[in-house]
């Protein structure tokens, strides 16, 4: 069974930063593509980037230049580091096994002053 835990939200002022966990049960994390997602209130579940088993990463454009995706496959975690925080950046965050039905429960990110 797979099982994926976001950790690391909270509320921040703009400008501020977090740094998001996933950490991801199951010996499929070194072999699997992984994906942080984020919903906005009153708003459809949206991409933001993505991890390659090999490190390959890719990021919707509004977060580019701001927020890090990376892993750390001896301690079966992805993370998103989040700098340059926006009002516009607040959200559950979710990350995923990517392709497939594997989802966390999210974690909440506010961002506002």
């Amino acid at each position: 069974q797979v099982q994926l835990v976001e950790s690391g939200g909270g509320l921040v002022q703009p400008g501020g930063s977090l740094r998001l966990s996933c950490a991801v049960s199951g010996s499929i994390f070194s072999i699997a593509a992984m994906g942080w997602y984020r919903q906005a209130p009153g708003k459809q579940r949206e991409f933001v980037a993505t991890i390659s088993s090999g490190g390959t990463t890719n990021y919707v454009d509004s977060v580019k230049g701001r927020f890090t995706i990376s892993r750390d496959n001896a301690k079966n975690t992805v993370y998103l580091q989040m700098n340059s925080l926006k009002v516009e950046d607040t959200a559950v965050y979710y990350c995923n096994v990517l392709g497939s039905a594997y989802w966390g429960k999210g974690t909440l990110v506010t961002v506002s002053s």
